[in-house]
């Protein structure tokens, strides 16, 4: 009698131990939706329709806009920049009471990084929502020889980075939800022992 309930209770130790995936013990991302080299922005002027209204920040950060020439925008965020154009123009004299309204197309300088045994390992372009999943899917998925369960995320909090191991199975099944991710996080997959 003794025996059996001995394996029943080591029965039940294995199952509440080892059975549960745990959450992932990652801080929330941090949006950052400030410009940075390389980011395409579109910006209108209300009533100055034949102006360009696309731009790319150059390697110094600036951009060349109608009017009021270079502008450094690396590290303001859109309301800020539409704030600087709208105050040259009034500054200039060239419009009176602009309306500027500047939005991002594209988040150029913003990356993840991919890497190890997935189809394309490298540098993704951050998209605002991304998920460890999609990251994973647009690195063309993983290979044959991917450790599914032991997927590292790496992601610099203050000035520490931290880091976590996700199986990626307990997602797809449900057990966990995906992870957020943000620009900067480092996804390192490895290779699964035979």
């Amino acid at each position: 009698m003794r025996r059996r309930d001995l394996l029943a209770t080591l029965a039940f130790l294995l199952v509440a131990c080892g059975g549960r995936p745990r959450p992932v013990d990652l801080p929330a991302p941090v949006s950052n939706a400030t410009v940075g080299v390389g980011d395409v922005f579109e910006m209108r002027i209300v009533r100055e329709d034949n102006l360009p209204t696309m731009f790319t920040v150059a390697p110094d950060g600036t951009v060349d806009l109608p009017y009021i020439k270079r502008v450094k925008v690396a590290g303001l965020e859109p309301q800020q920049i539409a704030e600087i154009v709208r105050k040259r123009l009034v500054e200039a004299e060239i419009l009176t009471d602009p309306i500027v309204s500047v939005s991002i197309k594209e988040y150029n300088s913003k990356r993840v990084e991919v890497l190890g045994e997935v189809q394309r390992s490298g540098s993704l372009r951050f998209e605002s929502g991304m998920t460890l999943l999609r990251a994973i899917s647009l690195a063309g998925g993983f290979n044959q020889m991917a450790a599914r369960d032991k997927v590292t995320i790496r992601r610099q909090v203050g000035d520490k980075t931290r880091a976590v191991t996700v199986s990626v199975e307990d997602i797809i099944d449900n057990a966990i939800p995906d992870v957020p991710l943000q620009a900067g996080d480092s996804i390192n997959i490895p290779q699964r022992v035979w």
